[in-house]
């Protein structure tokens, strides 16, 4: 028989905080159970946070359990105020619509939507059409305020200022959890810890208006060992699109983390079996290096493929240890007439994306970060001729680990 999937999810390290430990653990192993995660479609891409769920839910479906995908295109007009310490912009219907569909097509490689083993649904169907009145005396009836101030996402923010639109968040999505309790029979709501209130309180509205007993659970947020939050890098948020994140920088974000949270890493983003992750977490030293590079081929393979995922780690190859294949380094172009005579350095770093700003690069030549072709910059006037590429092309090193090729055509 197969293992109970709570103790699968126990022992990777995903599960925070349940509503009732014993019986949860007891309906997973006994009965085909439809749970819900939500997910708010405020970017035209999930992220690293999404992937989280996302394996979670995977681990779930592959237990025999059927998800429910709820896109929140009720729930994105308002905006949820966790963790935010300011207001959420604005998204107008069309773009929160858009950004649904991108989250679809993008969800698709990772739950299985066929013949009814996973639903997806939009709480903008039902939430949109809401009659205010109505949903404040059938709903808002039963929520405490004195004690949904309590709630951690609320308290953060009430010496910064909490709006009434945000406060209004919490009841939206307890009723989500009710309409799919209605609709789909669904008695169990999954989300990050920072869900904890406004998964309670969906458990205490199917209470109190239906008086059944339905659960939530949490998982721990992806951070680092020091408490900061994963998937943030100089650039911004770490995508799964490969137009927002190349499969090349994506794959050096994995390997390039801090040794302490690569375990945890591998337990919690790929699948491969723990009798493997605890072998490799007797890995030490300089052999961390071969551990990260197993999470970096691991989690790439699963968001963007086996291929890319060899692409990115011979990219990575060639440029550490001078094997591999460098065709998949990221690259600009320049052609011969742009560089004429010659081309600024800080033009050049701007051209490739690799500076936002020619104060930035001033910055980074001072601190001794931008190396060409091995040797470092010094000079912030330096002039980069055609003499200055090897057989048509020049290697830019920025810090320790961001490499660029330029090309000339």
């Amino acid at each position: 028989m197969s293992r109970n999937v709570y103790d699968v999810l126990k022992e990777r390290g995903f599960i925070a905080q349940t509503t009732n430990e014993e019986k949860i653990r007891e309906i997973l192993g006994n009965e085909k159970v439809t749970f819900y995660i939500g997910f708010d479609p405020t970017a035209d891409s999930l992220h690293i946070g999404h992937f989280l769920q996302l394996i979670v839910m995977s681990h779930m479906q592959k237990a025999g359990h059927r998800p429910i995908v709820l896109l929140g295109g009720g729930t994105a007009m308002v905006g949820d105020p966790t963790g935010k310490t300011d207001m959420r912009k604005m998204l107008t219907r069309e773009e929160i619509a858009h950004n649904a569909e991108r989250f679809k097509q993008q969800m698709s490689r990772f739950i299985d939507f066929s013949e009814g083993k996973a639903i997806m649904v939009n709480n903008g169907d039902w939430l949109l059409e809401l009659k205010y009145i109505e949903f404040l005396r059938d709903i808002g009836v039963h929520f405490s305020v004195n004690r949904m101030l309590t709630a951690e996402c609320f308290k953060s923010r009430l010496e910064r200022g909490l709006s009434f639109i945000e406060f209004n968040y919490m009841l939206m999505q307890s009723y989500d959890y009710l309409k799919l309790y209605q609709d789909y029979n669904c008695t169990l709501e999954l989300g990050g810890d920072d869900q904890w209130s406004n998964i309670l309180g969906g458990v205490d509205l199917i209470r109190r208006v239906k008086g059944e007993e339905v659960y939530g659970m949490t998982f721990c947020l992806l951070t680092t060992s020091e408490g900061k939050k994963m998937g943030k890098t100089e650039k911004g948020a770490v995508w799964i699109d490969p137009e927002k994140t190349s499969p090349y920088e994506f794959y050096q974000y994995w390997r390039n983390i801090h040794d302490a949270d690569v375990v945890k890493c591998l337990k919690l983003l790929t699948f491969l079996p723990m009798e493997e992750i605890e072998k490799l977490s007797q890995y030490k030293d300089e052999r961390i290096n071969e551990v990260k590079e197993v999470l970096a081929y691991e989690v790439t393979k699963i968001v963007h493929g086996e291929e890319e995922a060899r692409k990115a780690h011979e990219a990575a190859k060639a440029l550490f240890a001078n094997a591999g294949d460098s065709a998949h380094i990221p690259s600009t172009e320049i052609s011969r007439a742009d560089l004429g005579d010659g081309m600024g350095v800080l033009d050049l770093l701007l051209l490739a994306n690799l500076i936002p700003s020619k104060g930035e690069g001033r910055r980074l030549i001072n601190q001794g970060g931008i190396y060409i072709n091995g040797g470092r910059v010094d000079d912030q006037n330096l002039v980069i001729t055609s003499l200055d590429f090897k057989e048509g092309q020049l290697l830019v090193r920025k810090g320790k680990k961001i490499y660029h090729k330029i090309v000339l055509s």
